[in-house]
């Protein structure tokens, strides 16, 4: 795709409105179709798509309207899982007082976040992205990212041994499950004319910040009982197998952040990327999407011969950043990235669980266009004579 120098996107998630919200809830509960809610949610994804396009954002996405949250969306795609709130879930762990504490500390409420878990042999109902790509590629002749939940998230999210151990007989033995439906999700995406596939990794960081310990919410394997080296290995090989399906000229990114759920600040994680940075180079992909505005990710560094999609705006505060705060970040990142490969976004994305959404609309808006000021100051400054 042709794209000018510092182009400008999202991480993916936007504020759903109050509307969409109540259908949402609906559909969950039975109470209303799925095709009338897909027809409410095409006209805020057009709003969505609208607004972008007149802002002047370079690659756009549908904004996650249709998803619950990031990753729980694929219950509704795949048999054998179940959407099951956190609440839900503490009938099921063995260790129920240690999940209310967790909870607590991390200001996460049981009822406002959901997860994807296995309870039955996985196949494939429907393409988890398909029908959101053709419906964007249809309103839109701007470049496309679709963001997927990235193979370690989604196995770690679905593997609770209480259930999943009933159908798999190992967490690897399920991960070579997700590996193929989402190496399948990429050869339908580019078939579609999609861009760009961005996949969601954000528990990386915890592997590595938290020495072992549960820091997370946000998969239902709370505990991940392996060396943290055992698990780098084990996400490594699951991402590196899906990105070796990708076809060519498809760009593929991967996000990591430190949590997205909160506004409090000392519940999320903090440490730079220098733990990941071979881990990083290792990995298959075109781009790394990272959180780099928030001062918890440290300084920045160069990932090989990766993209880097610069986190320069913060989704979790409604103070408006500068075109001259975001000209100096990106300033910065060029001592390590060459400019042809330096994209500007947020941190994260700004509804990133449904019912919880980090932000609202027209702030998130004002933030947006200042990603897109500065790459406009900057491209006037380094595009090529």
């Amino acid at each position: 795709m042709s794209l000018p120098l510092f182009p400008v996107t999202t991480v993916g998630s936007w504020p759903r409105s109050e509307e969409l919200l109540k259908l949402q809830r609906a559909k969950q509960a039975g109470r209303l179709s799925a095709e009338d809610f897909e027809k409410a949610a095409d006209e805020e994804v057009r709003e969505f798509v609208r607004l972008q396009e007149e802002i002047g954002v370079d690659i756009i996405t549908d904004g996650e309207q249709r998803r619950d949250n990031f990753y729980s969306f694929v219950t509704e795609k795949l048999e054998g899982t179940r959407l099951m709130s956190l609440s839900e879930m503490l009938d099921l762990v063995e260790d129920r007082a240690s999940f209310e504490q967790l909870l607590d500390t991390l200001d996460v409420p049981a009822f406002a976040i959901k997860n994807p878990t296995c309870t039955g042999p996985i196949s494939v109902r429907e393409r988890l992205a398909v029908g959101e790509a053709r419906f964007l590629k249809s309103i839109s002749d701007r470049p496309v990212k679709i963001p997927l939940p990235g193979p370690y998230l989604l196995t770690r999210a679905m593997w609770v041994p209480e259930a999943a151990g009933l159908h798999y007989g190992s967490k690897e033995e399920l991960g070579q499950v997700v590996v193929k439906i989402l190496g399948d999700e990429l050869e339908a995406l580019a078939a579609e004319g999609v861009e760009f596939v961005q996949f969601d990794e954000p528990v990386l960081t915890e592997l590595v910040f938290s020495q072992g310990k549960t820091r997370t919410f946000m998969c239902a394997a709370l505990a991940s009982r392996n060396d943290p080296a055992e698990e780098l290995d084990f996400a490594r090989s699951l991402i590196n197998q899906v990105a070796e399906r990708a076809p060519k000229g498809l760009r593929i990114g991967v996000h990591v952040c430190r949590g997205n759920w909160s506004r409090r600040e000392e519940t999320l994680l903090v440490g730079n990327y220098r733990p990941l940075q071979a881990f990083f180079e290792s990995l298959n992909v075109t781009q790394l999407v990272l959180e780099y505005h928030t001062p918890r990710a440290g300084d920045l560094m160069s990932f090989g011969d990766k993209e880097l999609g610069l986190g320069a705006i913060n989704p979790r505060t409604e103070e408006i950043e500068t075109v001259d705060s975001v000209v100096e970040r990106a300033e910065q990142a060029l001592e390590f990235i060459p400019a042809e490969k330096l994209f500007l976004n947020p941190d994260c994305g700004f509804g990133t669980f449904s019912m919880r959404p980090i932000n609202v609309r027209e702030a998130a808006a004002e933030k947006l266009r200042v990603l897109v000021g500065a790459a406009e100051r900057l491209r006037s400054a380094h595009q090529p004579s």
